[in-house]
């Protein structure tokens, strides 16, 4: 074969921003050495909405819906931080029936982005079946948020100092009735995808996290559950109720897709232990604090808070300076940091392998994009 005066060079391959398996306007540029990738480069703010600088020139109490809209996969929890925060600069503490309902609600939410991922990944990757069935089980809770909520997507369901609304009998009852349904799909999920040889070849020992890279990059939540870290915010730094159920934190062993995998599913499965214990132990009592200013004016001062989202640590940081604005707000948000793993562990693989690397990180872009 002559091989003389041939040229050997790389070429760049544009994946998105408007691509399918991006869920979102995100751009990544692939260099590619025939099949193999050989480096890769994230191009973001296609979506940047400027919630932060936003927070700048709006009350407190008009800033509250835009948190839902950072992740409007689980809305709640982003909710939930700001209002935690906001409670910690006012000094204000919250009734205990108030903060079951949040854990309630919250964990609903989390198993609607679970299911979400769940689904939309496999049909990301060929397998339509699962999509159709984890579809189902998501409308059975959206339709519950939906009957306390008044929403189906993008909740700004809690307020400084508890909750508006409270729970009814029928959502009580529809919500175990729920809880046994999943259940049983387990077997089925299993069975569908779990025990899938075309599955397991396709995510065993491929888009590898090293515990050490997870670490270097600040990779939180399944992302780093998945390659052996147990850490989780809920266990971790326990705030709201969290402290008074039993649950676990499920990990993985490699790192790999497979790994990501196997965790969300099995923190679906805790999820469900921890509504069911929730609603066991639900007290009674107020579902709102007293002494709540209608017009909330923090004194001067600083405040940290962390939440666990389904995607990982949501951090937000406020500045107050006396006025009834923030002076400064920063979000902490993981899809940021998970982004900047996942282009690094598309080095040395297939371009074949991209749609499955990606979609196993479980990126939002508004969040990236905030």
């Amino acid at each position: 074969m002559i091989t003389s005066g041939i040229e050997e060079k790389t070429f760049v391959l544009n994946l998105g921003p408007q691509h399918p398996s991006t869920h979102g306007v995100l751009r990544v540029l692939l260099e590619m050495d025939g099949e193999y990738i050989v480096a890769a480069e994230p191009v973001i703010g296609y979506g940047h909405r400027a919630h932060e600088h936003m927070a700048e020139n709006r009350n407190y109490h008009q800033f509250l819906p835009n948190m839902g809209r950072v992740d409007y996969l689980h809305a709640l929890a982003f909710n939930q931080g700001y209002c935690m925060a906001v409670e910690k600069l006012l000094g204000i503490t919250v009734p205990e029936r108030a903060e079951y309902i949040r854990v309630i609600t919250n964990e609903l939410n989390r198993l609607t982005s679970h299911l979400l991922w769940f689904g939309a990944y496999l049909m990301d990757l060929g397998a339509f079946t699962p999509f159709l069935y984890c579809f189902d089980d998501r409308e059975h809770i959206l339709d519950l948020l939906d009957r306390i909520t008044g929403s189906r997507l993008t909740y700004c369901f809690f307020r400084f100092g508890g909750v508006p609304a409270d729970l009814d009998e029928d959502f009580i009852f529809g919500c175990r009735a729920f809880i046994k349904r999943l259940r049983s799909r387990w077997v089925d999920y299993h069975n569908l995808v779990t025990k899938n040889v075309i599955f397991i070849h396709r995510t065993k020992d491929v888009g590898v996290f090293t515990k050490e890279q997870c670490l270097l990059y600040g990779i939180t939540g399944p992302n780093l559950r998945g390659s052996g870290i147990p850490y989780d915010i809920r266990k971790s730094e326990p705030y709201s109720a969290y402290p008074e159920f039993d649950f676990e934190i499920p990990i993985g062993e490699n790192g790999d897709i497979y790994d990501r995998y196997i965790v969300r599913l099995r923190e679906m499965e805790q999820s469900c232990r921890i509504i069911e214990q929730a609603l066991d132990k639900l007290p009674n009592g107020p579902i709102m604090a007293e002494k709540v200013p209608k017009r909330i004016k923090p004194p001067v001062g600083e405040v940290y808070q962390a939440v666990e989202t389904a995607r990982g640590e949501f951090g937000i940081y406020i500045v107050s300076q006396g006025d009834v604005k923030p002076y400064r707000i920063k979000l902490r948000v993981p899809s940021f940091a998970n982004l900047s793993l996942m282009v690094e562990s598309f080095k040395d693989n297939l371009v074949a392998d991209v749609v499955a690397i990606l979609g196993s990180i479980d990126v939002v872009i508004p969040e990236i994009d905030r």
